[in-house]
């Protein structure tokens, strides 16, 4: 069951308490001006289970700003579907509105459009927007979202820099880039540094997980690269629909505490905005955010898999090695295999191999085609029923 928890309006749904739940915050919680307080035992502040609002009850909070932010752990499905609920909730009150997703890099909009508007198909927008290489997520986590999307045509806006760029800048810093790649991100005079507590938050994260060769200036150099090539994205859509709204979706940390994407957007565009995190955390930090999402965990049905290591090739994926448990070696294919085909369809890419297989399961058999060099270095087909993992 889902439960929601606004940390703006505490104050609002606190009553005397006899049921705990498992939504406790700290005593800070509740920000100046509440005229009531929440029940205390041992120190810490508790919400009765019986005082939650649900999200229809804050949807009209939300539909009064121009931008609400919705964030994200990227392989968390719960995640996903509540910003699917924000979403299908604010669309019911604001037929004009738009999709920000960090999930698709700038470069690929065309393909968007082309996937919105009906012209081409799922398989197609994931190739041609390189999904599978750029983003690399399971795609069934944000199917429901884009099917939605294009069912009531509701535009969805790449936000993300193109990986080259951010790669770039985190190895060698903004000098390393050349001047046609300086021309798609915000010139560095737009590039707020000024924030120190967003600064101390990435110097805990690099600390947290060192990098071999990289420094910490490269590093707040991405991160902030990343943020305003975001918002300047978003800042651009919403100042040229003005009479649009935007619902952004965007992993967590670009969205906690509003100074990664949310103040950037509001700098360029003076708009109003609400932040609402998903959280499966029973002490949230109440100054990350605006709305707390709680839900219980949901993961994805398993899918099948062949079990090998894949690399691209010209003419398709080559099986550099095995899983341990690997239905693939049982069929009798060998590592150095070139996967050409899965039942009827060609295989070309790494892309061919993740749409085939995405909605298949563990049990179900694929034909794989593969060539194989002979003895004589000649490319022979085979072929093999292998029976997914």
């Amino acid at each position: 069951m889902r439960k929601t928890c606004s940390l703006s309006r505490l104050a609002s749904i606190l009553a005397a308490a006899t049921l705990l739940t498992a939504c406790s915050i700290g005593p800070d919680s509740v920000r100046a001006g509440a005229s009531q307080q929440p029940t205390a035992s041992g120190g810490v502040m508790t919400l009765p289970l019986n005082s939650l609002r649900g999200l229809d009850a804050f949807t009209a909070d939300l539909a009064a700003k121009r931008v609400v932010f919705v964030g994200e752990t990227h392989d968390r499905l719960e995640h996903h579907l509540n910003q699917l609920e924000v979403l299908q909730k604010l669309h019911t009150i604001h037929p004009r509105i738009a999709i920000g997703v960090e999930w698709f890099q700038q470069p690929f909009q065309n393909v968007l459009d082309d996937y919105i508007a009906g012209r081409i198909d799922e398989a197609e927008l994931i190739r041609r927007s390189e999904y599978y290489d750029r983003w690399r997520f399971d795609y069934r986590l944000y199917r429901p979202i884009l099917d939605y999307a294009r069912k009531h045509a509701i535009p969805v806006i790449a936000l993300n820099l193109e990986a080259e760029i951010t790669r770039t800048v985190g190895r060698e810093g903004f000098d390393a880039l050349d001047a046609d790649q300086r021309a798609r991100i915000p010139p560095e005079s737009e590039i707020d540094r000024n924030d120190d507590a967003y600064r101390e938050r990435l110097r805990q994260v690099f600390d947290q997980h060192p990098m071999k060769g990289r420094s910490f200036e490269n590093f707040e150099n991405v991160q902030l690269l990343w943020d305003e090539g975001m918002a300047s994205r978003a800042a651009k859509f919403l100042n040229n629909h003005p009479d649009h709204t935007l619902v952004v979706f965007a992993g967590s940390g670009h969205i906690a505490y509003g100074d990664g994407i949310p103040k950037r957007v509001a700098r360029r565009t003076g708009a109003d905005f609400a932040i609402v995190l998903s959280s499966n955390d029973d002490r949230p930090d109440p100054q990350a955010a605006d709305y707390l999402l709680f839900a219980d965990p949901k993961p994805l049905p398993a899918s099948g898999r062949l079990g090998v290591y894949l690399e691209n090739a010209d003419e398709g994926v080559i099986m550099k090695g095995f899983a341990d448990q690997s239905g693939a070696k049982d069929a009798g294919l060998e590592e150095g295999d070139l996967i050409v085909g899965l039942d009827d369809s060609l295989v070309k890419s790494y892309a061919d191999v993740k749409i085939h297989l995405q909605d298949k399961s563990p049990g179900d058999t694929v034909l794989v085609k593969v060539k194989r060099k002979n003895w004589l270095s000649q490319m022979k087909e085979h072929e093999a029923q292998v029976v997914l993992r």
